[in-house]
């Protein structure tokens, strides 16, 4: 169902990473002070991200798409799982509201902790390895 308002909703064409960034920060009903805390950066990096005067790296990236709940190709690009236009889903309570956002922040710390994981259990076999052989 496509009307109006919601026609040419972040147009890859038209919008740029920083318009991406600050349209799903607000449909995920974040404030720029809440999506820095959970990112781990100040306020001032996201602004600039938003602003369209850097970008993040690949590790923070991923991590604002988790919690934005979008893809990181349409944050990249455009193109790809995006927010919902305006008035596309109905109003959320408060608290609904807030357990979503503690879902994908629990989300976004298990794809840390798992890559983590990998990276130890990398270097542990590199150790045993290493020790097997000298």
């Amino acid at each position: 169902m496509n009307d109006d308002s919601t026609e040419g909703w972040f147009d890859p064409d038209t919008t740029t990473f920083g318009d991406r960034v600050a349209g799903a920060r607000e449909q995920a009903g974040m404030t720029q002070v809440e999506l820095a805390k959970r990112l781990g950066v100040k306020l001032k990096t996201l602004k600039a991200w938003e602003n369209d005067l850097s970008e993040p790296r690949a590790n923070k990236l991923s991590m604002m798409a988790g919690l934005l709940n979008v893809s990181l190709l349409w944050l990249l690009s455009g193109q790809g799982d995006g927010p919902d236009g305006p008035g596309q889903e109905g109003e959320l309570s408060r608290d609904v509201a807030e357990m979503l956002t503690e879902i994908r922040d629990i989300r976004t710390h298990l794809t840390q902790y798992t890559d983590r994981l990998g990276r130890l259990e990398k270097n542990l076999r590199a150790k045993l390895k290493d020790e097997a052989s000298g």
